[in-house]
């Protein structure tokens, strides 16, 4: 298999590819093709509906347990941005601190340990995080929402992680 067909399988489980587009690119000018951009509102695009989205995808995955800020972090598609939960709530801004009605894809955070906690709100009085049940999970305003873990913190608004 060439490279190009390799590149074409990888980027049709993130995006759809139509038929006609694929064979309408000469096998000469594949190499010069650009790189498949993720489209606009798919998990891990940057934006508030992308990281639920990304969320959602990695629903009962337990890859993630003690790396709630990478998850995140990942959620918007990057990482390495923060060192952990405390981190990244000492670091951000504007915060709101106690406001228990965060915005879609807003960072809720919790101090639970020495790193604190961080998960995605779901813009209904719930949220998307690690350590729920062990895993990755959704919690619904119905199953308590952000008090599902004690000593919530508050929120910060959704965007990608930078410093």
């Amino acid at each position: 298999m060439n490279s190009f067909l390799r590149t074409a399988a990888k980027a049709a489980l993130a995006v759809t590819l139509s038929v006609t587009a694929i064979s309408a690119v000469p096998l000469a000018a594949a190499s010069a093709a650009p790189a498949v951009v993720a489209a606009p509102m798919s998990a891990g695009d940057g934006t508030a509906a992308g990281a639920v989205a990304w969320y959602k995808a990695h629903n009962g995955s337990t890859a993630y347990q003690g790396y709630c800020e990478k998850a995140a972090e990942n959620a918007y598609g990057t990482t390495g941005v923060w060192a952990s939960a405390n981190a990244h709530w000492n670091g951000a801004s504007p915060k709101h601190p106690g406001d228990k009605n965060p915005p879609l894809g807003a960072f809720v955070y919790w101090d639970i340990s020495a790193y604190g906690h961080v998960g995605i709100s779901d813009g209904a009085g719930g949220f998307w995080a690690t350590s729920v049940n062990s895993k990755i999970g959704h919690v619904t305003k119905a199953m308590g929402g952000v008090n599902y873990f004690n000593n919530y913190r508050g929120w910060t608004p959704a965007a990608v992680p930078r410093h």
